[in-house]
């Protein structure tokens, strides 16, 4: 029986009139090149230092693997002389970036990591909302993970009342202003999963879990951040198996 009948997802094609807007769009907000953009890149700061506190605590946990790491926008927040690793399918986002000096290995999917690998850290910030296939790539984490490894995970608070009112007050006027376009279309197409979705699939593979919100509480913030520990490996390689074979 499948623990999570949900998924995978299936993220529909986007209309012909926002295909032709996609790519520009999305660089542009990465880049933070319009006002809304670029705060909201502020915003997401913060999850960006929650991921790295623990590095920045013990650099001796130097083995990092980073899921959905884009433009590579995360790695300033991390110290040098680590052996960092990344999953990212979209190679033209990273292939210009400075930091890339300082990856060691790179891989387009989660499977192309060889199980041998083990990591002191799995992290990402503003990716698992996007991954349509999100249990199993958090059942492989569980398998990557070192023994006293950690997984540190910052989403948006996606299904929330305050998130949704932000993006529709903020980057929804921005877009429908240059494109006349609803956002709320392209939300649904990038945003697969919500928060609480997330949630459950971390909490069925991992023993530990803690949750911090920036925000008041979960339904009123703007960023979930996740440390998971403790993997449950025997259900990370059930899983993981069951849909290899599948």
């Amino acid at each position: 029986m499948n623990r999570f009948p949900n998924f995978p997802k299936i993220r529909q094609k986007l209309p012909y009139e926002y295909e032709k807007v996609y790519k520009s769009n999305y660089k542009e907000n990465r880049e933070g090149n319009t006002l809304f953009s670029l705060l909201s890149l502020k915003a997401e700061s913060w999850q960006h230092v929650q991921a790295a506190k623990d590095i920045l605590q013990n650099r001796n946990r130097k083995t990092t693997l980073e899921i959905g790491a884009g433009t590579l926008n995360h790695l300033p927040y991390e110290p040098d002389n680590m052996e960092y690793d990344i999953i990212e399918p979209q190679k033209e986002l990273y292939e210009n970036s400075e930091s890339l000096k300082r990856v060691r290995n790179i891989y387009s999917d989660i499977y192309e990591v060889p199980q041998t690998n083990k990591y002191h850290r799995i992290i990402s910030c503003n990716a698992f909302e996007h991954i349509c296939n999100l249990p199993e790539v958090v059942a492989y984490c569980g398998l990557l993970l070192k023994k006293d490894g950690m997984m540190r995970i910052g989403i948006p608070s996606e299904g929330t009342l305050l998130w949704t009112l932000t993006w529709k007050l903020t980057r929804g006027i921005e877009f429908r202003m240059k494109y006349g376009l609803s956002y709320g279309l392209l939300m649904k197409y990038e945003h697969v999963n919500t928060a609480k979705e997330i949630e459950d699939v971390l909490k069925y593979f991992f023993n530990k879990m803690e949750i911090k919100v920036m925000g008041l509480n979960k339904s009123l913030s703007l960023y979930h951040f996740y440390t998971c520990s403790s993997p449950c490996e025997e259900r990370c390689a059930q899983y993981v198996e069951m849909h290899k074979a599948g």
